[in-house]
């Protein structure tokens, strides 16, 4: 496995960006998730759901996006497993992370850890009725809330800690 593969997610911290909206993307095979957070970074919400293909439209999509919503900061999940280790589709992740960063430079794209976003993105929307043939098109997005939700939660507690 190469170093890229083996890449940690990434911590809110000193190199914070500051004030301003965030893109939260989860990185599947044939859809990729997005949400966005408010210009204070408090809540998450979903935005759409991307599809993949090879002609590299959904790289292009997603920095419209960034630059539409004039994001900070992207967050791509990362997908490890529950022994903190990783594999293709975390290949795929850092891939995707790295391609969308040379696009939307200065702005930084960070990978964070998303373990079981997507089971709990799955659990949520059962648990609110919504049938499994029409969870497809929204778990993406769901599964994205999460791993910008919990960026944004993080980076909360890192900054009060920094402002203590």
């Amino acid at each position: 496995m190469s170093a890229e593969v083996d890449r940690l997610p990434d911590r809110p911290g000193p190199d914070d960006p500051g004030r301003g909206r965030r893109l939260g993307v989860d990185v599947g095979t044939v859809r990729i998730g997005v949400a966005g957070s408010d210009p204070d970074g408090i809540l998450a919400t979903p935005l759409e759901t991307v599809q993949r293909d090879k002609s590299g439209r959904h790289l292009r999509r997603l920095v419209k996006l960034a630059e539409e919503l004039e994001a900070v900061e992207v967050v791509v999940g990362l997908p490890r497993t529950l022994a903190n280790r990783s594999g293709s589709s975390a290949q795929d992740a850092v891939e995707l992370a790295d391609a969308l960063a040379a696009r939307i430079a200065p702005t930084p794209v960070r990978l964070a850890d998303e373990r079981l976003t997507t089971v709990t993105a799955q659990r949520s929307l059962r648990e609110a009725g919504v049938r499994a043939k029409n969870q497809r098109a929204m778990v993406d997005q769901v599964a994205a809330v999460g791993i910008l939700q919990n960026w944004l939660d993080q980076r909360r507690s890192a900054l009060r800690v920094v402002d203590e």
